[in-house]
This record gives C-alpha cells, sequence and structure tokens, in this order.
C-alpha cells in the first residue's frame, strides 16, 4: 500500500482559482497539466488523478469545456459520458480489489469548472468511519504517494482491462 501525505489545500486552491482550466490543459497537451491518461476518444477524456486518496481514482469529462453536468450536455452526450463513467468503473473493479466504486460529479463555478466524474475504488477493509465522504477528503485522508512507475503501470492495467470492458 503506498504511503499517504498531507495534503496541502491552501495551495491546491490558490492553484485552482488562478490557473487556467487543468483539463482544458491536459485535452491541449499542455505538459504542465500532463496526468496519466487511461481512457480517451474523440469526445471524452479519463485519467489518473494527481491527488489520489483511492488507488485508482480516475476522473473522467468531456473533452469540450462544459460547465453544467446536465444543464451543458445533450442527452445522448451525457449518455456516452455515462458509458464511459461505466467502462472505467468495471475496468477498475477487475484490476483492482475493490469493495465498492464511488462516482460523484464535483467541481464549483468558483474553481474546476469543467465538468468531470470522480471515480474512485474503495478497498476492502477500510472501516466505515474512512469510508465514503472521509475517503475522498484529501485534507482528512491526505493523498497516496506514488512513483511514476506505479502510476503508470497503474495506468497500463486499467487501460488494458478498458479495451476489454464492452457496453
Amino acid at each position: 500500500m503506498p504511503e499517504r501525505q498531507r495534503f496541502d489545500v491552501d495551495s491546491y486552491m490558490a492553484r485552482v482559482r488562478t490557473h487556467p482550466c487543468f483539463i482544458c490543459g491536459l485535452v491541449a497537451g499542455d505538459p504542465d497539466f500532463a496526468h496519466h491518461v487511461v481512457f480517451e476518444d474523440d469526445f471524452s477524456i479519463a485519467f489518473l488523478n494527481r491527488y489520489p486518496t483511492l488507488a485508482g481514482y480516475v476522473l473522467v469529462c468531456p473533452k469540450a469545456h462544459l460547465e453544467q453536468v446536465t444543464g451543458d450536455l445533450p442527452l445522448a452526450d451525457y449518455l456516452r459520458l455515462q458509458t464511459v463513467i461505466y467502462r472505467v468503473s468495471e475496468a477498475l473493479r477487475r484490476v483492482l480489489d475493490v469493495e465498492r466504486v464511488y462516482i460523484l460529479s464535483l467541481g464549483s463555478q468558483q474553481a474546476n469548472r469543467h465538468v468531470h466524474w470522480h471515480v474512485a475504488p474503495l478497498p476492502p477493509g477500510v472501516p466505515l468511519e474512512e469510508q465514503q465522504f472521509a475517503a475522498l477528503d484529501a485534507e482528512r485522508a491526505g493523498i497516496l504517494v506514488m512513483d511514476n512507475a506505479q502510476v503508470s503501470d497503474l495506468a497500463a492495467r486499467i487501460t488494458a482491462m478498458l479495451a476489454q470492458v464492452k457496453t
């Protein structure tokens, strides 16, 4: 199990409030916003969270800068994204030992405006008081520290499994 370190919430909040959209930067290929991508097509992208509280924590997003979970997406596009979320979730369940997969959309008009879903695999054995929101709260749980080789290996395993998950 990777070590945990304290998450610097103040630095993070300052960065997300003052820097350009990190998802748009990733989609544009800006190396300052690089993440380990596990899935990409013409419409969406899925990548490992840079500040994971759980191993295998993935963000799924439309490539276009949209800000409202339903308001900016026609139903067909919303369902297309949900299909990617389903496939990512199933890939995580097959690659990792998972008790439950949390799926939620977070963000704010004040920061992280680009629509994105969090797909976070909870491993078995986590005490109840450390599950649910506590498991996702980087300030409370801390973030997992993994070296680039570990993250690259995990991304490759998820990507390979995604190729096998059909809907």
